[in-house]
């Protein structure tokens, strides 16, 4: 899953939040944070939806579905 890491790595430095702070709101540790932005490990699907809320996104487009991240 690549593209879902590539994009939560991107969309999380673009608003300047640190990996620390993801896994807070998340209510997960760090490193289990660390492993969605790896790709070594995928968040199931309530976690991809709250993702996508925090940012602002298309759970489309933080899977790679989409390359438009607004809501629709």
């Amino acid at each position: 899953m690549p593209v879902f890491a590539d994009r939560l790595k991107e969309i999380r430095n673009a608003k300047g939040v640190t990996q620390k702070a993801m896994a807070e709101y998340l209510g997960i540790t760090e490193q289990a944070y660390q492993k969605y932005e790896y790709a070594t490990r995928e968040p199931n699907h309530e976690t991809t939806v709250k993702l996508a809320d925090f940012f602002d996104v298309s759970t489309d487009y933080l899977l790679g579905r989409s390359d438009n991240p607004k809501r629709q």
